[in-house]
């Protein structure tokens, strides 16, 4: 089977930079443990992908179409097609009393954010410091080895890669959906219940749902909660209680 524009496909990526060999991001826990840069509660599985929809770089993107379910594909992007050229104007100098005054020691590699922009140190020397406001990949050339390993069909598992591409945590399996011809019910497991930024999950995938199936004008989410025993062999009803979040 060979992928298309708008098919909603998984794929297992390794993304190495060219020119060093080194993997700066994969989808396989095994592949980022042995480079160093497992991520932690970081959920390594194969990522959804919905063709043509820009969701990954879009030179990419455009590689998508034509490759073969279960068959490793290696494509390379130049840095124009990329993160762009490096630009010598982007790297400048910087008073080392800047950083102190804000109790940051910096030290070449680091991370930081000046005036709202991303950066990186690259040297420390005797009262300054060498800031690069280039993406880290600008001027780099970039290998992913992709394979495919499914191209998922069904609406229902359409529906569920959706939530788990916004709800990392959320299983599959544990997802209790009912779908109607205009209504789509989403049971979420308890362990979700509590994450950090939840609500905002809900809107990107109800918003993801209503944009890819038209017909389901309205998204629910439930979430219930059961009373437990008060006493062990309590055979008593349980009491449960569903929030609903409504689009």
């Amino acid at each position: 089977m060979s992928v298309k524009n708008g098919d909603f496909i998984l794929i297992d990526s390794v993304a190495k930079v060219k020119e060093t060999g080194e993997v700066f991001d994969t989808t396989i826990e095994e592949v980022a443990k042995k480079e160093g840069i497992l991520k932690e509660n970081e959920v390594y599985a194969p990522m959804l992908v919905v063709v043509g929809e820009g969701w990954v770089l879009k030179s990419l993107d455009e590689s998508l179409p034509g490759l073969e379910v279960e068959k490793l594909a290696t494509i390379t992007i130049p840095p124009e097609k990329g993160f762009g050229p490096r630009d010598p104007k982007k790297v400048r100098s910087m008073p080392l009393r800047r950083f102190r005054k804000q109790n940051v020691s910096p030290t070449p590699g680091m991370r930081v954010d000046i005036d709202g922009k991303a950066a990186v140190i690259r040297t420390v020397g005797a009262g300054r410091v060498q800031v690069d406001f280039n993406a880290p990949l600008a001027g780099r050339t970039l290998t992913y080895d992709l394979t495919v390993k499914k191209v998922i069909d069904a609406v229902p598992d359409k529906i569920a890669a959706l939530v788990r591409r916004r709800i990392q945590s959320a299983k599959a399996e544990k997802l209790d959906l009912k779908i109607t011809k205009t209504r789509v019910h989403i049971g979420l497991p308890k362990e979700v219940y509590y994450l950090e930024g939840l609500q905002f999950a809900k809107r990107g995938i109800a918003n993801d749902i209503q944009k890819f199936f038209p017909s389901l004008r309205t998204v629910s989410f439930v979430e219930t909660f059961t009373k437990a025993s008060s006493q062990a062999g309590d055979v008593k009803p349980s009491e449960q209680a569903s929030a609903q979040a409504g689009t």
